[in-house]
This record gives C-alpha cells, sequence and structure tokens, in this order.
C-alpha cells in the first residue's frame, strides 16, 4: 500500500481575470462583474496562487480529502466562467386550459391564473440574477454565478407544482428547457 504524500491540482487563470486568495476564500474578477466564496472544509486542503494559476494541494490526502480538491477546483472553475461569459436558463411557459400571466416585480416572478387558481403564485429571485419574461412562451434567466441563477429557475419551476391532481393530464407549468454558458 503506497500513500501519495502530496496531491496538487492546477487551474489556468484566463486573461482579463483576477483570481485573490486568502486561506480558503477566493475572489474572482472578471469582465461580467465579481464572484467571492469561502470554502469551509473539515479537510486539509490548500490554496495558493502560483503566477497564472491557481494551486490546490493537500499532504497525505485520503479519499475525502481528494474528492474535497476537485470539488473546490470545480467551483472555481464555475466562477471563472461565470465572471468572463455567464450563465443562462430557459424555461417555457406551458398551459393546455388557463392562460398563465407571468411578470417580474422587484425580487418575485408573479404567476397568475394557473390552473384558473384565484390567489397569484410567487417564486424568489435571488440577488445578482435577471429574470425577463419573453412574450407568453418563454422565461430567461440570466446571471454570473452558476448556483444563484440556478436556484432561481429551480424556484420558478417549483412556484408552478400541480399537486393532488393527475400529472398526466395536468401538464400546465413552467419547465427548464435549456441551460449553459451565455454567449
Amino acid at each position: 500500500m503506497v500513500l501519495a504524500a502530496k496531491i496538487e491540482e492546477y487551474l489556468e487563470i484566463p486573461e482579463g481575470v483576477q483570481v485573490e486568495i486568502d486561506g480558503l476564500k477566493v475572489t474572482v474578477k472578471g469582465p461580467k462583474g465579481s464572484l467571492e466564496r469561502e470554502f469551509k472544509t473539515k479537510e486539509d486542503v490548500h490554496l495558493d496562487k502560483e503566477d497564472n494559476k491557481v494551486k490546490i494541494w493537500a499532504l497525505f490526502p485520503r479519499r475525502r480529502t481528494k474528492a474535497m480538491i476537485g470539488t473546490i477546483k470545480a467551483h472555481i472553475k464555475n466562477m471563472i466562467t461565470g465572471v468572463t461569459k455567464g450563465y443562462v436558463y430557459k424555461l417555457r411557459i406551458h398551459y393546455r386550459h388557463f392562460p398563465m400571466n407571468v411578470s417580474v416585480e422587484g425580487d418575485k416572478v408573479v404567476i397568475k391564473n394557473f390552473l384558473g387558481e384565484k390567489s397569484p403564485r410567487y417564486a424568489q429571485i435571488l440577488d445578482g440574477v435577471k429574470v425577463t419574461v419573453k412574450g407568453k412562451e418563454s422565461i430567461i434567466v440570466e446571471g454570473i454565478d452558476k448556483e444563484k441563477v440556478g436556484q432561481t429557475a429551480a424556484n420558478i419551476e417549483q412556484a408552478t407544482t400541480v399537486k393532488k391532481k393527475d400529472p398526466r393530464v395536468f401538464v400546465d407549468g413552467i419547465y427548464i428547457v435549456e441551460k449553459g454558458v451565455a454567449e
């Protein structure tokens, strides 16, 4: 049984992006904005900035430590992609009989006349996320933080969950149809 004394992972920093590291706190600045995140972990993981790369390393890593290194690398990569390109989710408004009225009011998406209901339904929009309603058939959710964009899209989708009815018959709702990097 051979134990690796040290494991290192490197992540290239593209031009136009600044990365600042303070312990396990990472700040990424780019043309679209700035993101900050602190990685809280019980594992003994270290972050350094060398030349134009981020170095994520650990001494005498176990399986969990190796997994944490990969997770931190993926999060930093998503932060870099967010500040350079951004993220977009596209949702489709689908109804059969009662036409839904969807609008954005402040930090909430208001869904009126869902299945003929009298009271509107609401979905929370997280900070730094922009929601646009395109006509009567689609919604676009944009932002630089992948997690906030995804959570906002999920909030909108979950606001139109059909309960106590047959889901094969009552297919009304707002559904995520596409997600990816903004171009």
